[in-house]
Formats: structure tokens, sequence, C-alpha cells
């Protein structure tokens, strides 16, 4: 018998939420009112389309004095101490020396997102805000404990924190757009002048409920020239840059019906993109942007909350997904019941379930893993020991079980006992199996 504990308030109509996309280089902020479906991303000025927010920090020098985004850079030119790269300095997570002074990383990027949060004052202040998702390239476990940390810091006032990585955003982007333009694959290219990143989204219609896959690719040595090159250097480097990129997209297009693509970033903001754009403008849709990702963190604040009827057919197996439904088949109400536990489709970090259980005689759990990917059902078998038994006909137990990884569940189960007669035995059990 189980006694499931469901915890969390729902959000009202009217509710702000917002999408933070966190960038080592640039970051922005996206929001929309729940109930409405219309998301829109904050400008750093008024009436303009600028979007990103220098991921950065600068000291005033000789004063306790923080600028933060394009002001920190404005400071930086009149001779005060910058602090860029946050993120890859909370990922060290080595002290940062400023005048003579160590301070902690984590801080420092507590501080860049409060006042990168006051941008929403004229729609909410940040106390006000109902629900909040960070998004941000790698969330790797260094990442999430990083986030959660500066969640904390925050001041906010709700419980519905949460994060996701880009691809999960693209997803939850996508998800929410017209159904034709993403019936067939779609490509999004990123490129911030440095680099560029492809993300490729298809659909297996075949499966129920459909399952999507995004297959992720980095080129470091598509490099964009500084507009204070010479002109001539600048031109051939464009030109260069055009011939490597127009045949990425041949040979990831080769074979494919690709039929939407999102240019994505500064880096394609100087338009040297002109081969590979009347290629990718042959029979497909193109749209260029830079705000992509902090719109899709408000989507997939909305999936969480309340998934839309896509939502419901679609099952999106990244690689920080659970790739497995989790569950155990039991007795409720008289009747043999298959009692969910996790679901696939979910980022590993996010998983966690607790619930209350009668045992009589027969002291195990048997957990039924149904992976997504068509590969056989299996079954994880946890025997309860039987130390100081107490002897009751029912013992009634309460079990935590949350993932470590993407492939691993952890389990922690714990005697309760049975009524005022038989006292807990004090037994804790804490196992752990990997999902192959």
């Amino acid at each position: 018998m189980f006694l499931d504990r469901k915890n969390g308030s729902k959000l009202h109509k009217g509710s702000v939420l917002v999408g933070y996309d966190l960038g080592n280089r640039y970051s922005q902020i996206s929001y929309c009112i729940y109930g409405q479906e219309d998301v829109d991303t904050v400008a750093t000025v008024v009436g303009t389309k600028q979007y990103n927010i220098p991921t950065m920090l600068c000291k005033r020098k000789g004063a306790n004095q923080w600028y933060y985004g394009k002001d920190a850079m404005k400071n930086e030119q009149e001779g005060g101490i910058p602090v860029s790269g946050l993120l890859t300095l909370v990922r060290k997570g080595e002290e940062v020396k400023v005048e003579e002074e160590l301070f902690d990383p984590v801080a420092l990027l507590t501080l860049f997102v409060k006042r990168t949060m006051t941008l929403m004052n004229f729609i909410a202040p940040v106390e006000k805000i109902d629900a909040i998702m960070f998004t941000v390239e790698e969330p790797d476990d260094r990442m999430v404990e990083v986030l959660a940390l500066v969640s904390a810091n925050l001041g906010l006032k709700t419980s519905h924190i949460y994060f996701q990585g880009h691809t999960e955003s693209f997803y939850s982007f996508m998800l929410h757009q017209q159904a034709d333009l993403w019936y067939h694959q779609v490509l999004a290219c990123e490129h911030d002048g440095m680099r560029l990143k492809l993300y490729r989204m298809e659909c297996n219609k075949r499966t129920t409920p459909i399952v999507v896959l995004i297959e992720e690719q980095i080129y470091e040595t598509l490099v964009i020239p500084e507009e204070a090159e010479e002109e001539k250097i600048r031109q051939d480097a464009y030109r260069l840059a055009d011939e490597r990129f127009l045949g990425i997209l041949q040979g990831m297009c080769e074979g494919r019906f690709i039929s939407t693509v999102y240019l994505l970033g500064d880096g394609f903001r100087a338009g040297w993109q002109e081969q590979s754009l009347q290629f990718l403008c042959r029979n497909r849709r193109v749209f260029q942007g830079n705000n992509l990702f902090s719109k899709g963190a408000c989507y997939g604040l909305l999936e969480k909350l309340e998934p839309s009827e896509e939502g419901k057919k679609h099952v999106f197996l990244g690689r920080d997904m659970l790739k497995a439904n989790i569950g155990m088949n039991v007795m409720r109400q008289g009747k043999e019941s298959y009692y969910a536990l996790l679901d696939a489709g979910e980022n590993w970090y996010e998983l966690y379930k607790e619930c209350d259980f009668l045992l009589t005689k027969e002291k195990e759990l048997r957990f039924v893993i149904t992976p997504l990917d068509g590969k056989h059902v299996q079954t994880k078998v946890i025997a309860l020991s039987e130390e100081n038994e107490n002897g009751a006909p029912y013992t009634r137990y309460h079990m935590e079980m949350k993932m470590n990884a993407p492939d691993q569940v952890c389990v922690k189960i714990t005697d309760l006992g049975f009524g005022e007669f038989y006292e807990a035995s004090g037994n804790v059990w804490e196992e752990a199996f990997q999902i192959s």
C-alpha cells in the first residue's frame, strides 16, 4: 500500500515567470505572465533589441562599488578592476583576488545575477517573481550546485526554481512554435564570434510518446575577426569563414530533411554568411536572432507548470535526462496496479520522490525499469534485512528516491514501525543501482 506525498503549490494566472540564460560571455532574461502565451526578452536599452548583458563585474578602484554588464565594461575603461568569465571562475572554485582582497566566485556570480534581475523591476521586483528557470550550456554537477547556491541567495519567495541546459531550452522553444516548423528536422547554429555550435533536432514519430533527440557538434576553428582589423584582412577572413560554414552545413544537411534553421548569436551579426545563407534558404525557413535559449527557458517553465498538448505527446531524451520510466507493481485499495516513481524525460538532477508504504512478510522492493529506447524491461530488487524485527504483521516504511547521475538511482528506506504497538526498529537501508 502506498501513501503518496505531494508538495509544492500551484501558481495562479498572472504569476510572473522568468527564463534566465546564464552564459560565460553574455546573459539574457526573458519573462512571461502565467496564463498568457507571449514571451518577451528584457532589453538592456529600452525600445531596442539589445538583449545581451555582458557576464562581468567591475570594481571601482579604491572603493567598494561594483558595476555589472555594460556599465562594468565602461568602468573598466575608466580604470576599474574587471572580473569576467564568471562561470569559468565558479567551475574552478578558487577565490578571486581583486585589489588584494579575496572573493568567493559564487558570491560574485550571485551579485551579478542580483544586479541583472533589477532589469525586471518594471514587471516585478525579484521578491515578486513566482518561478524562475536558469538555463546554461552545460548543467553538470558543479554548475547545478552553483545555481542552487545562487538561487538560495537571491531572496526569491518561491520554491519554483529550476535548471536546464541549452539543448532542453531549444526543445522547449520548438514545442511552442508552429507545428510545420518542426515537423521535419530543425537545425540551430549558434556562433559567438569564437566558435560555432550546432544543435540538430529530430523526432521519432514511430514511438509513443514521440521521442525527441538533439545532436550537438562544436567547431572551434570558425573564428570571426574583430571589427578593428583592416578591411581587406577582415573581408578575407569573412570569405574563408563563409566557405567553412557552407561546407559544414552541406555535410550536416546531406541525406537529411532539415526544414527550419535558426542562426543564433552575435557571430552572425556582421552578415558574412552570404553563400551559406543562399544554401540554407533553398526550401528551408531561416530565422536569425539571439534570444532563443532565454525564451526556451520560459517555455520550459510553462511545460513544468502545465504541459502543453504537444508536450504531452513528446518526450525529450537529452544526455541529462532519465531515459527509462521507474515504478513498482503495488496493491492499492485491494487491486494490483503500477505506481510511477520517476518519469523518463526529466532532468536527473531534478528528480526526487518520497512515499510511504506497507510490507508484510515479503521484505523486498521490486523496481520495474522500462526504457524508452526499446530495450527490454528490467527489474531491480532491494532486499530489506530483518535486524531488530519487531514481529508486526505489517511494517510501514518511508522511501526517498533520487538520482546521482543520468543512469544511477539512489534509494533510502527507513523503517517507521506500525502504529503505537510496534515501534520503529531504527533500520535504514541505502542502495544505488545502475540503469543500463
